[in-house]
């Protein structure tokens, strides 16, 4: 297949919100009440605002160069010295030892340690270091603190080094900062340098710049008032980011190159009936005077994003008329497909707990709905974000289901609904979607790790279509193979039989491009033999949430490294050109 070479690039994955369009809790849930107060979005920000100020108060300041100068040539003319170098080493050993056992001092007057025999052994090596002179008592609270602080905040290795040791003596230094905390933390870093920028405008010069001339972007903003992780401050509100980004789009520098989605969920769907008002005539959708109709048909907005994770399925019934509107159109939907630091920060609902149209086999041979029986948020997200609830849109019998057990008529009217045994007269299975990230990396590297399960291996056996879903060898539909797929199969397996299968499903590489070890894979996908499937593969960034990895210009050098002119052609040029219906 050919590409166009004159084509520009189409980066079909994008964001650029602010800090102010995120709620200030995203650390709820996996930071205990009330320190994720501490970790809040408003403070963080501050603090690194306020640094960064500082710093570029003094970094040019005449007394900070000339401090910068004596300070190398004092730190290079000790590690020129071998003697001073060996001394330096043994003082920063001394003070860590103090530091140590100053911390195991405070720590032993508020709680015993749990391991008795560690413990015996810290006492018995603190009596022979105050032997060998190598341990003495400091009198004063206020070198002691500040050795402490001097220790923890500037020696990394001694920092690691006491923390393990602290670990192994009290059980409850477990609860410290754990990878998604520091994973929260850098994001939010992440946030500072873009929301040093008041508007998108200036977020959107940053992303521009990384490209060449004529470069097209689809930016896809956020609604995250229902995440339950705290109230936005107002000009972080929804309809102010919109509109925005649609005066970004009539601007002679962007109109050309901007493709804006519209951020639906559903329950602001419920909440406000001028978010999305519809009516029909056989089986086809028009859009009455709503905020919809206003972003998709007079501001000429290019498609819909939405991210379950936050709290909903995407076959919500307040969303069924909406993507029917968009498969009459060919209008392309992007939805969140790999998991993640933001969603949900809410109890877990009991409706939840079961998977409203998957069922599973009972011991006494009847079905019952699927459990779903995750409890902590980070975990019972992926329930949302599973490739597998598309399904419930893109399959006919599935979808009648929906259907069928809809509380408003007119959905029923809409399908033209003829009872649980008689197929829809309209259905869903034009529907044109896209799954963000491809799945994510862990779940790129889990295809490639399982060779014992059967669903792992149906590309390859089968690479016309992969997984068949809904249906057993003898050809009969099987609501138990549908559960095993979804509690077994990876899902670049699930995806990639799902852009075989049906029509319009595509998938964006970004986020996952930062991972260099993606690229086999990827290769493998664009494969000239398997057409249909490297048809459907876009090239995406998720500028700037990558950024705490790579930057946008470092990803497209990399990506451009790794896959020859027609590879990129056809996920750059091409697809996205299909994709967005231009």
């Amino acid at each position: 297949m050919e590409t166009e070479p004159n084509h520009p690039i189409i980066n079909c994955h994008t964001h650029i919100f602010t800090g102010d369009h995120v709620p200030p809790h995203l650390a709820r849930t996996f930071v205990w009440w009330p320190f994720y107060y501490i970790l809040s979005l408003p403070l963080i920000l501050w603090a690194v605002k306020s640094w960064n100020n500082w710093k570029d108060a003094i970094q040019f300041s005449a007394v900070y160069r000339a401090g910068t100068r004596a300070w190398y040539k004092f730190s290079i003319w000790i590690s020129r010295t071998w003697l001073l170098n060996v001394l330096q080493w043994a003082v920063a050993a001394v003070a860590i030892i103090h530091v140590f056992y100053i911390l195991y001092d405070w720590i032993c007057l508020l709680i015993s340690p749990d391991d008795s025999v560690v413990n015996d052994g810290i006492l018995a090596l603190r009596h022979r270091l105050e032997g060998w002179g190598l341990l003495f008592d400091i009198n004063s609270l206020f070198l002691r603190i500040a050795l402490v602080a001097a220790v923890m905040l500037f020696f990394k290795s001694g920092r690691n080094f006491i923390l393990f040791i602290l670990k192994r003596l009290w059980g409850f230094f477990q609860l410290l900062p754990g990878k998604m905390t520091t994973d929260l933390i850098e994001r939010y870093i992440l946030l500072c340098r873009f929301t040093l920028y008041k508007h998108q405008r200036g977020v959107m010069a940053k992303l521009k710049g990384q490209y060449p001339p004529g470069t097209g972007f689809v930016v896809l903003p956020m609604d995250m008032k229902y995440m339950e992780a705290g109230n936005l401050k107002p000009k972080g509100d929804f309809y102010k980011q919109m509109k925005e980004l649609a005066e970004l789009k009539q601007d002679k520098d962007y109109k050309d190159i901007l493709y804006p989605f519209v951020f639906i969920d559903p329950r602001r769907i419920r909440e406000q009936s001028a978010f999305f008002r519809y009516r029909f005539q056989d089986g086809r959708v028009s859009l009455e005077d709503c905020f919809i109709r206003e972003y998709m048909e007079s501001h000429r907005f290019s498609g819909f994003k939405i991210y379950p994770a936050l709290g909903y399925y995407p076959f919500e019934e307040e969303l069924l008329p909406l993507w029917k509107y968009a498969a009459d159109r060919g209008l392309p939907i992007t939805t969140h497909c790999i998991r993640g630091t933001i969603y949900y920060r809410g109890r877990k609902k009991r409706e939840w707990d079961e998977h409203p149209v998957f069922e599973e086999p009972t011991p006494g041979g009847g079905l019952a709905p699927l459990l779903l029986p995750q409890r902590r948020n980070e975990e019972f997200q992926l329930n949302f974000t599973h490739p597998m609830n598309y399904l419930c849109l893109l399959e006919e019998p599935l979808l009648r289901k929906l259907v069928g057990k809809a509380r408003d008529n007119r959905i029923r009217e809409l399908f033209g609904y003829n009872g649980p045994d008689a197929p829809l007269d309209h259905n869903l299975s034009q529907l044109k979607i896209c799954f963000g990230h491809f799945g994510g990396e862990d779940q790129w590297n889990r295809y490639l790790e399982f060779d014992r399960y059967n669903y792992s291996l149906q590309l390859i056996r089968n690479p016309d279509r992969g997984i068949d879903f809904l249906y057993n060898r003898q050809g009969v539909y099987s609501p138990s193979k549908l559960e095993q797929v979804w509690k077994y199969a990876d899902w670049y397996s699930i995806i990639c039989s799902m852009m075989l299968q049906y029509p319009n499903v595509y998938a964006d590489i970004s986020y996952i491009l930062y991972d260099e070890a993606v690229f086999p894979l990827l290769k493998q996908t664009l494969q000239p033999e398997k057409d249909k499937l490297r048809r459907r593969v876009l090239f995406g960034t998720d500028f700037y949430v990558v950024r705490n990895h790579k930057s946008d210009k470092q990803i497209v050098t990399d990506t451009l490294a790794e896959l020859d002119d027609e590879e990129f052609g056809l996920i750059a040029r091409q697809n996205p050109r299909e994709f967005l219906g231009l």
